[in-house]
């Protein structure tokens, strides 16, 4: 038991000695706020910031832990000043606890003295300092064992069985034929392909041709009402002798004598032929006959409207050939060998002036009349490109053009060689068009065909800068890269019916009014199972032609 003496003596020392106050937020622990003595809180705030500091400044808090404990244990010992022992009394001194616990900080600065974190801080800093070099490593090449060596056939190797390499044999130069040079000018004998030598067979052909080629004038009969017309199409029907394959490669054109007496087709591919089938002849082989016209796309063909005994011609390699077949040849009416075609009209009444569409949307006026060669008129329009055009049946000094995703429609009495402004721009088609057809009997109707699968129908009977749209029909037009585009065209016997393939299932080709309305869908589980991309009907008799992506004629007769 102390006396009260001692009691405030202590007391008194106590009051003397500063006092601090400190979170328990800062040492870690739960907040509560504590009393230590001065020298017992910087001992404190040195052993956490030993622990929170980074590693770099730990060797100097170490060597500063290591001299305040050496201090505090002198004064433990005895040494010091006098004062300071003389002042102390036993309260001062420390306890067991803190003992310890200055014993583990002197510990642990030593250990992290002992592992050199200055030296080591130094070195890692000189490596992230370190500029990056900025040039491109190369890989180094592969030596030749580490590479796999792949198995390769002796017809590759161009060995025989034996390891004896064969002789490379070179090709003759007359063997080597390129399939987009162009046929050398001038015309061309009339002689098919598929037949060999004289064929008497073709020369009886071409006296048949004459007689039924002679020109008539113009079917006036009074057209039938709807009732009637949608019966005659459902009493058409398709047979095996029907169908036949008349080209090499896929079809990308159409077109069908007028004769009311015999079925001539005519059709157009992708290589430059031109097939003819007469579908009168027994067997079906008899009756055809192909013609290598041209080196390019046959995009566009037509029997002239005055004498049905020449057909035309044109292709993408830049030629306009009419096969004339009461002479036996195919003579050429238009060459350009700097521009590729794209579509031809015939401009005047008597066919002896052509209106010519190229790829770089330019139009040319070809006058056949000319002896020897055509004269020629080209004129710029304002279109990117052009794919169809055609004439106005009525007012043949309109023309409709149809281009990327544009429609145009041009005066011919206002072109210019520059820069030629259309008379009506027809602009809601969202993708690129395949074609644009005026109505056949006034041109009061206008259908195009569009890749964001809608066939539009547009009131062009009054050629103001508007023109309204009438129709909207919805139609899955995604042929693809393999099949021939889609192109609505009208039926010659109506003005208000188109005929347009169809991708859907069983394979069909379809007839729509201008109203949207389905009219008649052909189709044969057994003898039509393609998609019919060109079509085209008869102008008098209830004939219908579709020819697909293989070379094939399908045709259904009432």
């Amino acid at each position: 038991m102390m006396s009260s003496q001692n009691l405030s003596e202590n007391n008194s020392n106590d009051e003397e000695k500063p006092k601090v106050k400190r979170k328990c937020s800062e040492l870690g622990t739960p907040e509560i706020e504590a009393v230590f003595p001065k020298e017992e809180c910087g001992l404190q705030k040195l052993a956490l910031d030993s622990q929170t500091e980074p590693s770099v400044g730990i060797a100097r808090d170490s060597k500063d832990m290591l001299s305040l404990s050496s201090e505090r244990q002198s004064n433990q010992d005895g040494d010091g000043n006098e004062n300071e022992t003389t002042d102390m009394d036993d309260s001062t001194e420390l306890s067991a606890y803190e003992k310890k616990r200055l014993k583990n900080i002197s510990e642990n600065a030593e250990f992290f003295a002992s592992l050199d974190l200055v030296e080591t801080a130094t070195k890692l800093r000189d490596v992230i300092t370190k500029k990056p070099s900025h040039g491109l490593k190369r890989k180094k090449p592969k030596k030749a064992e580490d590479e796999i060596v792949c198995r390769r056939s002796m017809r590759l190797l161009k060995v025989d069985p034996s390891g004896v390499p064969l002789p490379d044999p070179s090709p003759r130069p007359d063997s080597v034929v390129d399939q987009y040079t162009r046929l050398p000018p001038g015309p061309l004998k009339m002689m098919p392909e598929n037949q060999n030598g004289e064929n008497e067979m073709f020369k009886g052909v071409l006296q048949m041709w004459m007689k039924i080629s002679q020109p008539r004038n113009k079917n006036t009969q009074k057209l039938s009402n709807m009732k009637r017309y949608q019966a005659n199409l459902t009493d058409m029907i398709i047979t095996e002798d029907d169908v036949c394959k008349i080209t090499k490669a896929r079809i990308c054109s159409m077109a069908i004598h007028p004769s009311e007496t015999r079925t001539l087709v005519a059709a157009g591919d992708k290589l430059g032929q031109v097939g003819l089938w007469d579908l009168s002849q027994q067997p079906r082989e008899d009756g055809i006959f192909t013609f290598i016209l041209h080196s390019q796309v046959v995009s566009c063909l037509n029997f002239s409207p005055t004498n049905p005994a020449h057909l035309l011609s044109l292709s993408h390699d830049g030629t306009l050939r009419c096969g004339d077949f009461t002479r036996a040849v195919f003579e050429e009416v238009y060459r350009n060998e700097e521009r590729d075609f794209s579509y031809f009209d015939f401009l005047a009444d008597d066919a002896s002036t052509l209106i010519v569409g190229h790829w770089d949307a330019g139009v040319a006026i070809v006058d056949r009349r000319t002896p020897g060669t055509s004269y020629e008129q080209f004129f710029n329009s304002n279109m990117s490109l052009i794919r169809t055009l055609q004439v106005h049946p009525v007012n043949r000094h309109y023309f409709i053009a149809a281009g990327a995703r544009d429609v145009h429609i041009y005066d011919l009495r206002h072109l210019k060689s520059k820069g030629t402004k259309p008379l009506i721009t027809l602009t809601e088609h969202m993708k690129s068009l395949a074609s644009a057809y005026f109505s056949p009997v006034t041109g009061n109707r206008v259908v195009t065909t569009c890749a964001d699968d809608n066939l539009r129908v547009f009131d062009t009977s009054c050629m103001s800068s508007k023109i309204p749209l009438l129709t909207r029909v919805r139609h899955n037009n995604n042929t693809g890269r393999w099949l021939t585009r889609f192109r609505a065209v009208w039926d010659p016997k109506r003005e208000d019916c188109f005929i347009v393939g169809s991708m859907a299932r069983p394979r069909s080709i379809d007839v729509f009014h201008e109203s949207g309305e389905l009219i008649h869908s052909f189709f044969d589980g057994e003898y039509l199972g393609s998609v019919c991309s060109i079509n085209v009907m008869h102008p008098s008799q209830n004939i219908l032609v579709g020819g697909n992506s293989s070379g094939r004629i399908h045709v259904f007769k009432g």
